[in-house]
């Protein structure tokens, strides 16, 4: 990076110094979710005052937009407050990962992993390594949305680079990249269900969706997104984090200083015995996984797509940080007696306690908008206005993946969301001539790219949180601007990729073409 790159303010950073400008004048996120938890509770009323119904694709019944201030909804606001708050998705993957990732962190098992790994890399290479890493990471699902960004990040700093343009980066290339990796994750397996169940009662259905048959799509747009993060991490984000002064050290608490590359024997002899532990661990999971009759198969004997295994994720990560860091710690000696395990687990939790009073109204924000099914009525009427279009061929993927990417602000789960889509689309699809599992493949597309610039999206303001450790008056605004230059390219790549695939008629898997066949 040279000096004219970082002394140059390209027209670029007065468009992102505006949107940060006009974000960060929304509310602290708590108060802007009880607005907006007022805003749904008032305009759900407002509807269902006028006996507005929706139908979902495939329903018998139309399903009736319910109203926050009527006798059935106060009856809910009153009774599932609790219920909405410990049922809130995100709050038992975050609060569990974070006790043993915390671990990992204060017993220095990743500073010192990340110092011996990296400490005496190229930095060169560094933003093209989180990309490629954290466009595939959704194979930790949900987790690697916490994991991936600040572990970035320290990686960063152990090469002389800026720390928050990993901690932005991993989290752009994971969020962002969530639908497509390198390898075949639980959300292909996910995905393909839910095109086979709609795809099913069709007069012609298709060819049979399977968790591979996206796969040459996937593995394609993995490579390209994660070198594409890679780039803008080095050639956008990382200059503009210096020309606008933000700090390389946490400035909210005690310095980090510099990262020592050079390890003690101490610390040598710590690793060694977490690698083992975590050997050891792997080897008892997969003797637990292949014993004839696993408890972690499902009914059938397999593991997709669904099973105990697929919903052993968090126990799984857990596990993987949690064993290996007890172990570092005791050889390392930053765990002296077994008092010092929950101890340190505890101080990690603190760093989340903002988190947890978000999450309670972000709880209660999320299981109001689903309760009155206005998140149904927006996505139905999305749907019904593109088949208004009358739209055919090529332009009717290309509205369709925007579609996607404008509910997708909204309705950040991407199987809730393909759910909803599936069933409208799958069928309109199959009707011009086209298999179920090109308009998966379109889908991923537009589920995406957009999530990481919605505050809709929990793990929006946890990054927050670790950005405010350099950047204390940091807010939304500054998040969001930060993302913006990964949304757009990314979606414009993601769409080239799909052309390409679609005009050279390329397969997108293994026995799944674009057109069905005769």
């Amino acid at each position: 990076m040279s000096e004219t790159e970082v002394a140059r303010s390209p027209r670029l950073d007065r468009v992102l110094n505006l949107i940060e400008r006009i974000g960060n004048k929304l509310p602290e996120p708590f108060i802007l979710f009880g607005l907006l938890f007022l805003v749904v509770a008032v305009v759900s009323t407002a509807i269902s005052a006028f006996g507005v119904t929706v139908t979902l694709p495939g329903a018998e019944k139309a399903t009736p937009i319910r109203g926050a201030f009527t006798g059935e909804g106060l009856e809910f606001l009153f009774t599932k407050m609790a219920e909405n708050f410990i049922g809130f998705p995100p709050l038992e993957t975050v609060v569990t990962i974070m006790l043993a990732v915390g671990l990992a962190e204060r017993t220095g098992l990743l500073t010192a992993l990340i110092r011996s790994s990296f400490g005496s890399a190229r930095g060169a290479v560094l933003p093209y390594a989180v990309g490629l890493v954290g466009v595939s990471a959704s194979v930790m699902a949900d987790s690697a949305m916490i994991i991936i960004p600040p572990l970035a990040a320290l990686v960063f700093k152990a090469a002389g680079r800026h720390p928050v343009a990993g901690l932005l980066g991993g989290f752009a290339a994971t969020g962002a990249g969530y639908s497509t990796s390198i390898v075949v994750t639980s959300l292909d397996a996910l995905f393909s269900g839910i095109s086979n169940t709609v795809a099913e009662t069709l007069p012609n259905p298709g060819t049979l969706v399977t968790p591979v048959s996206n796969y040459y799509f996937n593995a394609v747009s993995a490579v390209l997104l994660g070198l594409l993060a890679g780039f803008l991490i080095d050639r956008l984000v990382e200059p503009r984090l210096v020309r606008n002064g933000v700090a390389r050290e946490v400035v909210d608490g005690e310095p980090e200083g510099d990262l020592k590359v050079a390890l003690e024997p101490a610390e040598r002899r710590g690793l060694v015995w977490a690698g083992i532990s975590f050997l050891v661990t792997t080897a008892l999971v997969l003797l637990l996984v292949f014993w004839p009759d696993s408890p972690l198969a499902n009914d059938e004997g397999g593991f997709l797509p669904d099973s105990p295994l697929m919903d052993s994720v968090t126990t799984l990560i857990f596990l993987g940080f949690a064993v290996p860091a007890i172990a570092y710690g005791a050889k390392a000696g930053s765990i002296t007696k077994p008092a010092d395990v929950p101890r340190l687990m505890a101080l990690s939790l603190r760093e989340l306690t903002g988190f947890l009073v978000l999450a309670f109204m972000l709880g209660q924000f999320i299981a109001l908008f689903n309760w009155t099914n206005l998140g149904a009525l927006v996505a139905v009427s999305g749907a019904d206005l593109l088949q208004s279009l009358h739209l055919d061929g090529y332009p009717a993927f290309l509205g369709f993946m925007l579609l996607a990417s404008l509910l997708n602000l909204f309705i950040i789960s991407g199987s809730s969301l393909w759910t909803l889509m599936a069933a409208v689309f799958v069928p309109m699809f199959a009707l011009l001539g086209f298999e179920p599992g090109f308009a998966q493949a379109a889908f991923r597309v537009g589920d995406s790219a957009t999530q990481i610039m919605t505050p809709l999206n929990p793990y929006m303001i946890i990054i927050l949180g670790y950005l405010r450790r350099y950047e204390p008056h940091a807010g939304i605004g500054t998040l969001v601007a930060r993302m913006v230059p990964f949304v757009v390219p990314f979606w414009l790549l993601w769409a080239l990729v799909m052309t390409v695939f679609y005009f050279a008629d390329i397969p997108l898997g293994p026995g799944m073409g674009i057109h069905v066949q005769p």
